[in-house]
């Protein structure tokens, strides 16, 4: 199936009408701004790290309005011209897989469900790559109407945010009202075949923070994976705070009331999240990490704790703007316009070199060349979440 859609129409002298800006300056003194010739092949930065997995945000707009996310008001959506339409998606995925190294692709968004060639992207994706795993994160409004059709296509697998399982709670946490819609999602999902569902949440002190024992004895009876994130200074309007944040600690702590979480022993291998084998608590269990006399493993659970137990040391992430602007790292300040590039003609090759050249860039951690989101020189990105794609 191909994508039929098309691309927007150039100014004068060839330059895109959303614009394209040359690649920026290094950001310290001594690191070259061109990636050095004698670098390792793919997408390697300064630092010994690859990037293989890519997430790819198909778009910045979103149906609810996540307090963690989004102001009340929503955001001031990206022009229909300046998003990268279905043709170019999947050539800058080409480019990522044939030449890059990238063997892992996530679409985000916002939320990729309100694309309406949603479906026929990932079936040309799909054409093009028959064996690359796509998976996809949405907030599962509306993916009991598409869910079927997403696997026909060749998504590989979802995963889901869900906060909460109070209408109440999800509400006030989501502005929306939405809470059967994406639990029906949820379901159409699995029925689908898109395992395994992961679900998504995250915790926010004094709203939902002591529901995540339920949370997930709810996700293990029906068999799907929870992972729980720590809040990310990502937030639209800047209200983040450290000490209102759930910390990975404080959920292993809330977890243990119910369960015992023991290491999984299958290697971490990239994955953002820590993954624990989860057992029900016994009366009376002492140590909250013991599975000694415990039954038998339920399944897991992941935290993602990229505040306090950061992972930058191992990220194997690159990321595409819905614009087409690629940003080494979630917490980057700086962005390098790869689709002004295409929309001028470029070839396969030169998109290559200058993502290459962005990622060779890419801070060690959290934007910066030390680790430390509560670092006094962090300074947190202007984009939210849903504007640049989880």
């Amino acid at each position: 199936m191909s994508v039929q859609l098309g691309i927007p129409q150039l100014r004068e002298g060839g330059a895109p009408a959303s614009g394209s800006q040359p690649l920026p300056a290094a950001p310290a003194a001594g690191i070259p701004a061109r990636r050095p010739a004698e670098a390792p092949a793919g997408l390697a930065d300064r630092y010994g790290r690859r990037a293989t997995d890519m997430r790819l945000s198909l778009t910045d707009k979103c149906n609810l309005r996540c307090t963690y996310c989004m102001p009340a008001e929503g955001l001031e959506w990206l022009s229909k011209q300046a998003v990268m339409t279905g043709e170019e998606i999947v050539r800058i995925v080409g480019i990522g897989v044939n030449l890059l190294g990238v063997r892992e692709l996530r679409l985000t968004g916002g939320e990729p469900l309100v694309r309406a060639d949603l479906v026929d992207i990932i079936a040309a994706l799909r054409q093009a790559h028959p064996e690359l795993p796509i998976s996809m994160t949405t907030n599962g409004v509306g993916l009991d109407r598409k869910a079927a059709a997403l696997k026909a296509a060749g998504l590989t697998r979802i995963n889901v945010s869900l906060d909460s399982l109070h209408e109440e709670t999800f509400a006030k946490l989501t502005r929306r009202p939405f809470l059967d819609r994406v639990l029906a999602g949820v379901d159409a999902a699995w029925a689908a075949g898109l395992g395994p569902v992961k679900l998504n949440a995250v915790l926010m002190r004094g709203i939902n923070d002591t529901e995540s024992p339920a949370l997930l004895a709810w996700a293990l009876e029906r068999g799907y994976e929870l992972r729980f994130i720590e809040q990310m200074p990502l937030d639209a309007d800047h209200g983040w705070t450290r000490r209102n944040m759930i910390t990975a600690a404080e959920i292993r702590e809330l977890l243990s009331e119910d369960f015992v979480l023991s290491p999984d022993p299958r290697a971490r291998d990239g994955a953002p999240a820590e993954r624990f084998e989860v057992r029900r608590r016994t009366t009376g269990s002492g140590d909250t990490h013991s599975s000694d006399s415990l039954g038998p493993v339920l399944g897991t659970v992941g935290i993602i704790a990229s505040v306090t137990e950061p992972f930058c040391s191992d990220c194997r992430r690159t990321r595409i703007t819905a614009e087409g602007k690629i940003m080494s790292c979630l917490f980057s300040r700086e962005e390098f316009d790869l689709l002004g590039l295409l929309r001028q003609g470029a070839s396969d090759e030169q998109l290559a070199e200058r993502w290459q050249d962005a990622m060779w860039l890419k801070p060690k951690a959290h934007g910066m060349d030390h680790v430390g989101l509560d670092a006094p020189d962090f300074v947190q990105p202007d984009r939210s979440m849903s504007a640049i794609g989880g």
